[in-house]
């Protein structure tokens, strides 16, 4: 909608035609409005609400005799108003002619009063023009020059609104192409937004599709790094790493088969992962059979491959015997094999170091009732042992149970010995390296094999493994034991092999009971027969004691020191009960020497009863038993305590003879 550029002339104060009231302008589509329906409408939604020109009053009559509003307000903008005559006709037509000149005369006497300058109201209020009324009336005429002059500037004002329609036509294109591309740029973003919004959604269900397929996928794929380790890497930590991957993998394959779910992946994956590990199982296979045949290299220790080699890669067996038992039987088969023969190979060349070692003969001839030969006489004083070889001294032989040193003697240093030993040096110390071996041995068979087999089996593979050892050392000991007369040597054999048999409960190897125990079969009964040729040269001897009464002559030569059998037999009880500090009642040590005892009280009386003087013989007895006692007096144990007191006793009774 346009308006005229002509200023409007100002309203009269009377009410304008309704087709003189102007509208409201059109709204522009694009405005905003609370109605649905179209704003189009030139006229106020309270249009029907308007009130009519006029009073609102029910009464609009005037006053009698006044004169119409309407009729002032004519007169006042000016006489030529039309409404003017059409009042005056209607109001002679009513109150006559003579009425209305009066009341007219009567009404405007005060008009003189207003000066408007020879101007009506209207006239005052109408807009002033710039132009005379005689020049809007005739206009100046203007000649050809003056339009000549001018069209030089009607031309510039012609080119330039020719070039800013130019410029303004550029500017709609632009303003065109651009609405344009903003449509299509808007049409790409609507694209665009619907396009986010499907991946979106699209996003959203692969998630929720991978936090249900993903730990399944994880769960039985393998990735490629691993199976390239398998296939081609060396076996290492990082070996041992994958193939715990691949195991992994293999249990949630089978958990997943033992569902009964009919899954294509994991029925594609199935034959993969077989050959897979078929793979890794023959690279097990080569790996177990370079180490086991690195065993039996020469001057080779075991114990360095078994603890850098195969418990490092325990792990390689026990998945080896899960997925091919029959081949890991028959790697275990290889591995016993060789061990047994290394064993018993190192073993061999062991004793036949140890057998180049001197020791002590101490043979039948070396008993109680025994002579050596050096002399007759049966006096304390004039027996003279031997440091080097005493058969009845423990001395410092016991230091072998006391010693903190518990490292074998090697080969070597066992060739090039010079010295000159008693026969428990040997069994020490072949019985102490069989005791660190086999204690090494079945704790790696324990490490290695466990859980794959059970301990049952792995005692079973232990003693397969060691059963040439073992007899070779039954055969060592029968061969130190079989001709020696050595008691106490025996005796400390035996408590060499209870410290043995304690060591080993305290390191927990069961494996090995039975050969201590068949040692001990072997121990128990020599030292029963020795302690019975002691006592059988005891009887001996007292059986040989004249009894007739001696001569004036030989009773004058008589003495009453002690026999020297007496003093053999005090270092020897009092080495026995030395070693026998911790003996059990179950032992057969105790009853063997009450035996001897007894035998050697038999022999000092039946020998006293040669003598003539009483108080003499009495003596004889006393410091016989005084001895004895005075030896083992600083023993201690329970078995020894006793042997005091009884010896203490006799002491007392002969004693109190002599005085």
């Amino acid at each position: 909608m346009s308006f005229s550029p002509i200023p409007r002339r100002p309203s009269h104060l009377g009410p304008a035609p309704a087709s003189a009231v102007p509208t409201r302008p059109v709204f522009n589509p694009r405005s905003s409005s609370l109605s649905i329906h179209s704003s189009d409408s030139t006229t106020s939604l309270l249009a029907s609400a308007r009130r009519p020109n006029g009073s609102a009053l029910k009464n609009s009559q005037k006053a009698p005799g006044a004169t119409d509003p309407l009729t002032v307000l004519d007169i006042l903008l000016g006489s030529e108003a039309p409404e003017l005559d059409l009042v005056q006709a209607q109001a002679q037509d009513h109150l006559g002619k003579d009425a209305v000149g009066d009341t007219y005369a009567h009404e405007w006497e005060w008009e003189s009063e207003l000066d408007f300058e020879g101007r009506s109201l209207r006239e005052l209020l109408a807009p002033q023009s710039p132009y005379s009324e005689e020049e809007l009336l005739h206009p100046p005429t203007r000649t050809v020059e003056e339009f000549e002059q001018d069209e030089a500037k009607f031309e510039h004002l012609h080119h330039s609104i020719r070039d800013c329609d130019d410029v303004l036509n550029s500017v709609e294109m632009n303003l065109t192409s651009f609405r344009n591309d903003l449509a299509a740029v808007s049409a790409e973003i609507e694209t665009l937004q619907a396009r986010s919004t499907a991946l979106s959604v699209r996003l959203e269900n692969r998630k929720i599709v991978e936090n249900g397929l993903g730990p399944i996928v994880e769960e039985i794929s393998v990735s490629p790094a691993v199976v390239r380790k398998i296939v081609e890497g060396a076996i290492d930590e990082a070996w041992v790493r994958a193939l715990a991957e691949v195991e992994k993998r293999s249990k949630a394959m089978d958990l997943k088969s033992k569902e009964n779910r009919n899954i294509k992946g994991i029925k594609d994956l199935e034959p993969l992962l077989g050959n897979l590990i078929d793979k890794a199982l023959e690279r097990i296979r080569d790996f177990m059979v370079a180490q086991i045949k690195s065993l039996r290299s020469p001057n080779i220790n075991a114990q360095i491959i078994q603890q850098q080699n195969l418990i490092k890669y325990k792990d390689l067996y026990a998945f080896l015997y899960k997925h091919h038992p029959q081949l890991a039987e028959q790697i275990g088969q290889a591995y016993m094999n060789t061990m047994r023969w290394y064993f018993l190979n190192q073993f061999t060349r062991y004793v036949k170091a140890l057998e180049k070692i001197k020791l002590h003969a101490i043979d039948k001839h070396d008993v109680l009732g025994g002579d050596d030969g050096s002399r007759k006489s049966n006096l304390l004083s004039s027996a003279k042992p031997t440091a080097s070889h005493d058969a009845f001294n423990l001395g410092r032989r016991i230091d072998m149970l006391r010693t903190s040193n518990q490292t074998a003697l090697s080969s070597f240093l066992a060739e090039e010995e010079k010295s000159t030993h008693y026969m428990e040096v040997v069994f020490r110390n072949f019985n102490l390296a069989l005791v660190d071996n086999a204690s090494a041995e079945y704790s790696f068979l324990t490490a290695f094999f466990a859980p794959s087999l059970s301990y049952a089996a792995i005692s079973r593979h232990f003693n397969y493994i060691f059963e040439p050892t073992f007899s070779l050392g039954n055969n060592l000991t029968k061969s130190l034991i079989h001709e020696t007369f050595d008691c106490l040597g025996l005796l400390l054999c035996v408590r060499l092999n209870q410290h043995f048999a304690f060591e080993l409960q305290r390191r927990k190897i069961p494996a090995v009971d039975g050969y201590i125990n068949g040692t001990n079969m072997l121990l128990w009964p020599r030292f029963q027969v020795i302690m019975d040729q002691h006592c059988e040269s005891v009887r001996t001897v007292t059986n040989g004691v004249s009894t007739r009464k001696p001569s004036a002559s030989e009773q004058a030569r008589q003495s009453a020191a002690p026999h020297f059998m007496t003093q053999r037999f005090g270092q020897f009880m009092a080495g026995i009960l030395s070693l026998s500090t911790e003996a059990g009642d179950d032992e057969p040590v105790s009853a063997s020497l009450m035996r001897l005892r007894s035998e050697i009280e038999a022999f000092l009386t039946k020998t006293s009863k040669a003598i003539g003087d009483a108080r003499k013989r009495e003596r004889f007895l006393y410091n016989n038993y005084s001895l004895i006692l005075t030896i083992v007096g600083d023993v201690e144990g329970k078995l020894a305590l006793e042997q005091q007191e009884h010896l203490q006793g006799l002491k007392s009774a002969f004693g109190e003879v002599a005085r």
